[in-house]
């Protein structure tokens, strides 16, 4: 079993690894992001606190990845409050970056260079001498299971080794925030996993990771709190579970679509929600719903099922595809 590497030594003499003295470590009221006329984050107000696991959901344009630029600093804010690790992101961004490490939604990686050495070459841009460096990296390829793969060329990884190499790098400089920008992007099942084992664990150390994911399943794993956004708004924040209870309901019971189902259930005044060719009925008893729909409207097939964070996703978000 791989234990988990020390990410809270120090990084350089040089640098300024004040801990943070704040209860949250990162905070943003009003906060905008605009590009010319096109508003990418509206107003937007929320806050992580440390060792929390924080996640942003969204489709695709919903200002979840502006977001993160901008408390990476990568992007300066157009109006409103962020403060970083107590800072400024626009008067203090390389002493922020110093403190965070950063898990991109591509893969980056240089491939001059083998997997040990991504993460040397990578550790002396933050002043760590090269006999803690070389430990570190032994340390964390040891950590994310890619010790075999020491000495092998990035070129030569599978997907699901490139995105764990890059997790390791991200723990190169002992950072106080992990930013993860869609970490399983691509991966198998079994690749997922591993990357969700090692998140845990850091978690369980009371490292603070914010993360993007389209894969709700991984959000209601991993995420202490979350928020859902679309058009640039926050619609919801709260725990998984809760969002789920209060949007969603306990169970779901889907029903295939049918003129006398549909006017079977206005009969019965049961609230329901149209999911492409299935009716969908939020519900806190879905045998009892599943039994009179069987006797009074003669659906050919009923399914029940808990209710899950993608029910409260797409219900806020709606089901249209967005590209």
């Amino acid at each position: 079993m791989n234990k988990v590497p020390s990410l809270h030594g120090p990084v350089s003499p040089t640098k300024d690894i004040r801990p943070a003295s704040i209860p949250d470590v990162i905070q943003a009221k009003n906060l905008y992001k605009t590009f010319g006329s096109m508003t990418a984050v509206d107003g937007i107000a929320f806050s992580v606190q440390k060792g929390e696991v924080f996640g942003f959901l969204g489709p695709n344009g919903a200002g979840k990845t502006t977001t993160m630029k901008m408390i990476a600093c990568v992007s300066p804010k157009t109006s409103g409050s962020l403060v970083v690790l107590g800072m400024n992101p626009d008067m203090e961004p390389a002493a922020i970056k110093a403190r965070i490490g950063v898990v991109p939604q591509e893969t980056n990686l240089d491939p001059d260079f083998t997997c040990f050495g991504n993460l040397f070459t990578y550790a002396r841009y933050f002043d760590i001498p090269d006999e803690a460096a070389a430990q570190k990296a032994d340390e964390l390829l040891e950590f994310v299971q890619l010790t075999e793969k020491r000495d092998v060329p990035v070129e030569k990884l599978s997907g699901g080794m490139k995105r764990r190499l890059i997790l390791a790098r991200a723990l190169v400089n002992n950072p106080e925030i992990l930013i993860l920008d869609e970490p399983t992007i691509g991966l198998d099942p079994q690749a997922r996993h591993l990357m969700w084992e090692k998140l845990r664990a850091l978690r369980a150390q009371g490292n603070t990771i914010v993360l993007t994911t389209h894969y709700l399943d991984e959000a209601a794993r991993l995420c202490d709190r979350l928020v859902i956004m679309d058009n640039g708004r926050i619609l919801v924040e709260g725990a998984p579970a809760d969002l789920v209870r209060e949007h969603a309901g306990q169970e779901i019971v889907e029903v295939e679509t049918s003129d006398d189902v549909v006017a079977c259930l206005q009969d019965l005044k049961v609230p329901y929600e149209m999911a492409g060719d299935m009716i969908l009925i939020a519900t806190g008893s879905s045998r009892d719903i599943a039994r009179v729909l069987l006797d009074r409207c003669k659906p050919e097939k009923v399914i029940t099922r808990p209710a899950t964070l993608e029910d409260v996703f797409l219900k806020l978000t709606g089901r249209k595809l967005r590209e």
